[in-house]
């Protein structure tokens, strides 16, 4: 049966997947927002479900002061004896840490720190031994693929951080991880930055600690010169093995929203190819190196799932909602198919924690409406990528009167786009397409329509950083509640 790519859409990077239990199950990157570092589990490789976060409580993961795409880096989830392991670098404290747990569904550990720098750390096992491998300086001094051993139970080091491998010369070697395949050793890792020129190499070794060798057939995929081509920026992969003995490889990408501009919204999401083992031993992923919009996968039995219509009723905070950077249980609350916001002096124009929460933008081409009743003295739906590029739909106070507004921030940019009075309650919704987001305002007298504005403004292009679009609500200074939330999809993912 045929799948279409990304097999999970919209701002989930960073993918690192691990078989259990005749299931698989994948992490991801969540940077600034809490709870960290998001969960799904699947039983085909296509179809997927979130199972929550890993990180649910501020013993595991501070992100006081996060900058935008700061935070959790690149995580990477093992099983191994019963345990499951996820081993991560939080970037706004500068360490690199493991959480552990035997019910995937419930709490994890706390942290247990690794000294060895770097980032993009993984864990390898084998023959009831650990180790530890980042992108970083061993103790002699030398750059590149890192590894040392580890007591698993208190993460100090057995031995010493030898340098195993500088990659092929890409620049920003990261994302190493290591595979016990036959014969040889692999070593697969990222180079050419998370941008168009993003890869995937490799490298092998008939021993643990090397020497390595680097394939004659680099990259193992790769988008970089597949244009014109939606999906871009292929790269940062892991390896899973399915029942048959087949191998795969989940790694990210981005989909530009036009195909002859280089602006792109979703963030970096999930796409899943098949690998090849070559005649003389070597990795090559998809058909030709590199990454196609759909594939055949033997053994599929379910058809690819449409992404649902998501509402109040079945999403969850820290599941499909997150915070920005501190949990907000003291000023979010979801109830009886509603969620009520008490806003601080915080804003969304700031590096705080406002009274937000926000869910994953999905789709090119889709709705988001929700029914709002302000107290506060300003609360709306914003289309959110950092602080410095978003647009929010909102309901205002000014001289004791409510006014329906359009705000948008772009770079240092803050402006008031329109405005027409309304009551403490009103529908706001935004209407989305790859070319930029349209919205409006449903009140007493009907719908009036405040504005559009591009999408590559609010771009990873023009913004920077490395997450994608959230669809968020926030308050500022009062009381927000909202209900009838719905996003949908108009179109294919």
């Amino acid at each position: 049966m045929r799948f279409t790519n990304p097999v999970i859409p919209g701002f989930y990077p960073d993918p690192s997947v691990c078989r259990a239990n005749g299931r698989y199950y994948m992490v991801h990157s969540t940077f600034q927002y809490f709870p960290g570092v998001a969960l799904s589990e699947s039983d085909d490789l296509v179809n997927w479900r979130p199972v929550g976060s890993v990180f649910t409580r501020t013993e595991q993961l501070d992100l006081t002061g996060a900058r935008a795409s700061g935070g959790v880096y690149a995580p990477t989830i093992r099983f191994e004896d019963g345990v499951f392991y996820m081993v991560t670098t939080n970037t706004s404290v500068g360490k690199n840490y493991y959480v552990s747990t035997r019910d995937i569904y419930g709490e994890w550990s706390d942290p247990v720190y690794v000294d060895q720098d770097g980032i993009d750390p993984s864990l390898f096992f084998e023959d009831g031994r650990a180790y530890f491998l980042s992108n970083g300086t061993d103790d002699r001094g030398v750059h590149g693929v890192v590894q040392c051993e580890i007591d698993i139970a208190t993460g100090k080091k057995k031995s010493s951080s030898v340098c195993l491998w500088q990659g092929t010369g890409g620049r920003f070697l990261e994302s190493p991880h290591m595979y016990h395949i036959g014969p040889w050793y692999y070593l697969m890792a990222a180079e050419g930055g998370t941008e168009y020129g993003h890869m995937i190499t490799c490298a092998r070794a008939p021993q643990l600690w090397g020497p390595y060798t680097s394939s004659p057939m680099n990259p193992v995929i790769t988008n970089r010169n597949k244009a014109p081509f939606e999906i871009q920026a292929v790269g940062h992969g892991d390896l899973t093995q399915d029942e048959q003995g087949n191998w795969y490889l989940f790694c990210l990408g981005f989909r530009q929203n036009n195909l002859w501009e280089q602006h792109h919204t979703l963030g970096r999401e999930t796409f899943l190819a098949p690998v090849t083992i070559t005649g003389d031993g070597w990795l090559k992923a998809g058909l030709d190196g590199t990454m196609d919009g759909a594939y055949d996968l033997p053994g599929l039995k379910n058809p690819q799932e449409p992404q649902p219509v998501y509402t109040f009723q079945n999403t969850l905070p820290g599941r499909e909602w997150l915070y920005l950077r501190t949990p907000g249980e003291n000023r979010c609350a979801f109830e009886n198919g509603r969620a009520t916001l008490l806003g601080s002096d915080e804003t969304l124009n700031e590096t705080g924690s406002p009274a937000f929460i926000g869910i994953r933008q999905r789709a090119f081409d889709m709705k988001a409406e929700v029914t709002l009743e302000s107290a506060a003295e300003e609360a709306g739906l914003t289309v959110y990528m950092d602080e410095t590029a978003h647009y929010d739909l909102c309901l205002k106070e000014w001289d004791g009167d409510m006014y329906a507004s359009l705000i948008l921030t772009v770079g240092p940019i803050h402006h008031e786009a329109a405005s027409v009075p309304a009551g403490k309650k009103a529908q706001l919704r935004v209407t989305a397409s790859r070319d930029g987001y349209s919205f409006s305002v449903l009140t007493d007298r009907g719908e009036e329509k405040l504005g559009y504005m591009p999408a590559k403004y609010i771009s990873t292009e023009t913004a920077g950083g490395f997450t994608g679009v959230m669809i968020g609500l926030y308050a500022v200074k009062g009381k927000a509640a909202f209900s009838d939330f719905m996003m949908e999809t108009l179109s294919k993912p």
